[in-house]
Parts: structure tokens; C-alpha cells; sequence
């Protein structure tokens, strides 16, 4: 019993009012001395690698959602694209427990790169001209365990890495191969999300449309007939082809991307199960449609 209470008093010694831990309290590997972190315990998924960080997500305690986090826990989740949007998806899924994030991109991080990625990149790193895979995971894997970089470029010798995956965030702005890539996810009962954006820039400033698409087991053929995602193979003008991105917009494709995938999982209540969404930049709104 002095034993258990010793325990609890250390406990709330190391997580203290704030909830955050002390520098001292944590042990070179990154992990709390004495803490006896419950591990998350969803069904174990493949890839599942247990507790995800590398030090207490003190956060979700603090907020009581524990048991909502949970359900995002033990999934493996692909990134395909890390251009703009695709560094912001994997900077919000860095902060959740699922147990895997595989990064898919043959393309280096660059000048421009940096100012449409999270964070700010010293100079000295730009200069190392790094894979972007390279570079996101170097930021990231000091969070999170399973972080797994790809320096690939998706195609018909390199898709079925995708083949285990719980879920796969396709951010690339190349539609380029994107219908065997589609097809490819279909097929394998993968559920995913395609984000995209369209801006022009007129007298009176920009204006455009950010999209949003899922597709899942439950409704899938809205890609095809009403052409959700648009494909280098597809006749007629593609309103998502202008390479104009400015940096927020990437930040927010990814925020409804992420709050989409959340919604799919159980942690956000999913009243409109839509599949189809677009913001409108200049009217500030939102409009939802193919709901399943």
C-alpha cells in the first residue's frame, strides 16, 4: 500500500499542475522515469508498434478525450504527396496515436518548399538539399515512433506499398497516374481522402475553391460519375489544375482533411457523412454533398 502511494505521489509529481513534464523527469530516450503510461488498446492493428510518441501526450489527458483518441489508435495511415498540404496532414496526424505514418514522395525539399511547410527550415538545412521525405521525417520522428519515409514516386512498380494500409491521404497536386492510383485503393477496400485546390488571381485579388473528397466502402462511385477527383486522363477543364497554393489554404485543405478522417473514425460526431465538400475563398463557405 506505501508503495502505491509513493507511486501515485510521484506520478502527480512529474505531471504537475500544468500537465506537462519536467526536462529532469525524462530519461534520454524521451520517456517519463516511474510513469506508468497505460498503452492505448484498440484492436491490433497491423504495424500496431504500442505507445506511438516518444514522451506523454499529456494534452489529450488534460482535455478528458482520452477514450476518443483511442479510436484513432493503432491505424496505418499513407501520405502521398508532401509538397504543401500533404506537410501540414502529417503535422496534425504527428500529434495522434495511430501507430504508423508512411510518407510517399521522390521529390527534394527545396526554397519554395519552405514557405508552404509547417514550421520554419534554417537555411544551413535547405542547403543540405534533402529528400522531403527525409526532411519531414527528421522533424517529426522526434515526436512520434512511426514516422516511415518512402523516397518514391507512386506508380505501377511502386503501388502496392499502399497494399497494408488502413488509410492514405493523397495530397499531390499531379494528377498524373492518379486514376491506377484511385483504382489501386478501390480495389484493395482502402478507404482515403484526395485534397486539392483551385485559385485564380484576379484584378480584385485571388479567388477559388478548396476540395475535399473521401472515398470509402460505403460510396465510391461519385469519384467516377460526377468526376470528384480530377485525373490527367479526363476530358474537359480541370478547375484544380492551377498551380497558384498559398500557404493557409494548404493548412486548411489539411484541417478538413484531418477533420474529415476524424469524423470517419468515430472522434468527431458525423452527422452529414458527406464525401464531397469545397470552400469557397471568396464567400467563406463550405458546401457539403454525396453524402453516403
Amino acid at each position: 500500500m506505501a508503495l502505491q502511494q509513493a507511486d501515485r505521489a510521484r506520478v502527480r509529481r512529474l505531471l504537475r499542475e500544468d500537465g506537462d513534464l519536467r526536462p529532469s523527469d525524462l530519461e534520454p530516450c524521451g520517456r517519463a522515469r516511474s510513469v506508468r503510461h497505460r498503452p492505448h488498446r484498440p484492436h491490433r492493428r497491423r504495424g500496431w508498434i504500442g505507445i506511438p510518441f516518444h514522451y506523454v501526450d499529456t494534452a489529450t489527458s488534460r482535455s478528458g478525450i482520452g477514450n476518443l483518441s483511442d479510436r484513432l489508435a493503432g491505424q496505418v495511415i499513407g501520405i502521398v504527396g508532401l509538397g504543401g498540404t500533404g506537410g501540414y496532414v502529417l503535422d496534425f496526424l504527428s500529434k495522434t496515436p495511430v501507430a504508423r505514418i508512411h510518407l510517399f514522395d521522390d521529390d527534394l525539399f527545396l526554397q519554395h518548399n519552405a514557405f508552404r511547410a509547417p514550421g520554419a527550415v534554417p537555411l544551413a538545412a535547405l542547403a543540405e538539399r534533402r529528400a522531403k521525405v527525409d526532411h519531414f521525417d527528421r522533424i517529426y520522428s522526434a515526436l512520434h515512433r512511426g514516422v516511415v519515409p518512402h523516397r518514391v514516386r507512386m506508380g505501377p512498380a511502386t503501388m502496392r506499398l499502399l497494399d497494408n494500409l488502413d488509410f492514405v491521404f493523397l495530397c499531390s497536386d499531379d494528377p498524373t497516374g492518379k486514376r491506377q492510383l484511385v483504382e489501386r485503393l478501390e480495389d484493395r477496400g482502402i478507404s482515403f481522402i484526395d485534397v486539392g485546390m483551385g485559385l485564380q488571381a484576379g484584378e480584385h485579388g485571388l479567388t477559388g475553391i478548396v476540395r475535399t473528397t473521401a472515398s470509402t466502402p460505403a460510396m465510391r462511385d461519385h469519384v467516377w460519375d460526377r468526376s470528384r477527383i480530377p485525373m490527367a486522363a479526363d476530358d474537359g477543364v480541370d478547375p484544380y489544375a492551377t498551380n497558384i497554393q498559398v500557404v493557409e489554404l494548404n493548412a486548411l485543405n489539411a484541417a478538413l482533411a484531418i477533420i474529415r478522417w476524424k469524423r470517419l473514425s468515430g472522434f468527431y460526431v458525423d452527422t452529414e457523412a458527406e464525401h464531397f465538400s469545397t470552400y469557397a475563398i471568396d464567400g467563406n463557405h463550405i458546401t457539403n454533398g454525396d453524402q453516403a
